[in-house]
């Protein structure tokens, strides 16, 4: 008798730990949920109806709140506040000692749930890392402008030609076209590539050395380096990637193109594509998204999206008309709230896609009540077509405002950068098991045994 849950065999034996752990997530899950009413009785079903509904309500709030302006708004906004604080009160007042145990049960029980499918998940492999020779004639490109001033307080300049490399500064005023720099000192020599600045400064660079078969440093010089958080860089010490100049070693890994435009992290379309183009965004980043956002949401001022996914598990997809389209280069986290923003690895050769569309107060609703909302597309795939009524669109580029011709291709070239890091990192941090209910569920069915050993003859 082999057991299985899930799919996940279980080789006939299953740890008594690992059931214990299990019996004790439903145990504690149960609880939380029928606490307030087998306590409160009446009073408690009311309750939890009553807190279901306040997360409706809030959403819908919230899409009023975004999606109107004026005294619609500010009355959405006095509601999205006043719903849940009214939901807390009311449990404060009634069953005050369940607000404290119930999420405390829900915390134990999404414990000792991973710990019961700790060794029966999904396992994801590290990317493999690849001895590399220190190079002969780094060059490195910088700029000073990016995460308010990290160049200059870290000295990467310095640091970066004591070790031989040749460092060229972005001039402050004026735009220098990075991708001709990065050409030019390939074609004196360069035998390494770097970049010391925001994602789109990096996604450049590292287009002309996947273009040229070279290795690529990323310093997390910029403001939020996602790119090199999911390499497993130290973000808060950019001088440290320096280290991958004298120690280091290769990874191999994807690079995204929209257009023809590479990206080391994603590429939006819809609502936040158009807001990053407005001018005053880079000085007013709420004020210009409130003021954009009801034309953009109610689609009197938006293009009208069509996204059609190929490949990869998703076969042949199409997306109508949602408010917004993010393409990353490899997918993101979902089943993780603490790890939402990253990818667990940069190598699969696929594309991540999340859609959005929400046309009503219902539908946002929707999100956060429904298991699986309509309005929202979660998928893998190898291609993405995004085309749109008119015949150029706007799309965000690692946080870059463009403006491309439609239809947009979103394609992935696996494996295409050469990227050095150093020998010695943080790393990116082990993915929790996702947790399944249903295979938590056979797991603290499951009956274990003990190993009986066959009589053997001679």
């Amino acid at each position: 008798m082999r057991e299985e849950a899930g799919g996940v065999d279980f080789g006939g034996r299953v740890p008594w730990g690992q059931r214990w752990a299990a019996r004790a997530s439903l145990a504690a899950a149960v609880t939380a949920v029928l606490l307030p009413v087998l306590v409160g009785g009446t009073t408690g079903l009311l309750l939890m109806l009553a807190g279901t509904a306040g997360l409706g309500v809030t959403a819908a709030a919230l899409w009023w709140a975004l999606s109107r302006r004026g005294p619609a708004r500010v009355a959405a906004a006095v509601l999205a506040v006043a719903t849940p604080a009214a939901v807390v009160a009311l449990f404060a007042m009634t069953l005050m000692w369940a607000l404290v145990v119930s999420p405390a049960l829900w915390a134990v029980a999404v414990w000792c749930g991973r710990y019961a499918l700790r060794s029966t998940g999904e396992h994801v492999p590290r990317m493999r890392e690849r001895p590399a020779p220190p190079p002969r004639r780094p060059y490195l490109i910088m700029n000073p402008r990016s995460g308010d001033g990290k160049v200059g307080r870290f000295g990467l300049k310095e640091k970066a030609e004591a070790l031989g490399a040749e460092v060229v500064l972005l001039e402050p005023a004026g735009e220098q076209d990075v991708t001709a720099l990065a050409r030019a000192a390939v074609r004196r020599g360069a035998d390494l590539l770097g970049a010391a600045g925001g994602d789109g400064t990096q996604a450049l660079v590292a287009a002309v050395a996947a273009e040229h078969g070279i290795p690529f440093l990323v310093l997390s010089a910029g403001t939020r380096n996602h790119f090199a958080m999911d390499l497993g860089l130290d973000r808060e010490d950019p001088a440290a990637g320096l280290a991958a100049l004298v120690d280091g070693v290769e990874l191999r890994v994807d690079l995204g193109f929209a257009g023809g435009r590479p990206f080391v992290n994603n590429a939006s379309f819809g609502a936040y594509a158009a807001v990053i183009q407005n001018p005053a965004y880079r000085g007013d980043k709420v004020g210009t998204a409130l003021e954009m956002l009801p034309d953009l949401l109610t689609r009197q001022d938006a293009p009208r999206l069509t996204a059609r996914l190929k490949g990869a598990g998703a076969g042949r997809v199409t997306l109508h008309e949602p408010h917004a389209v993010l393409v990353s280069n490899n997918p993101y986290r979902t089943g993780d709230p603490l790890g939402l923003g990253r990818r667990d690895r940069l190598d699969s050769g696929t594309l991540g896609v999340l859609g959005v569309r929400v046309d009503s107060a219902v539908e946002a609703a929707a999100l956060l009540l429904d298991p699986q909302p309509a309005g929202l597309t979660i998928a893998a795939a190898r291609e993405v077509v995004v085309d749109a009524d008119r015949p150029s669109v706007e799309v965000g580029i690692d946080g870059e405002a463009h403006v491309l011709p439609t239809p947009v291709l979103c394609r992935v070239a696996r494996r295409a950068l050469r990227v050095r890091v150093p020998r010695q990192r943080p790393g990116v941090p082990e993915p929790p098991p996702r947790l399944n209910w249903r295979r938590v569920r056979k797991l603290a069915a499951s009956v274990g045994r003990t190993a009986v050993p066959r009589r053997t003859r001679r």
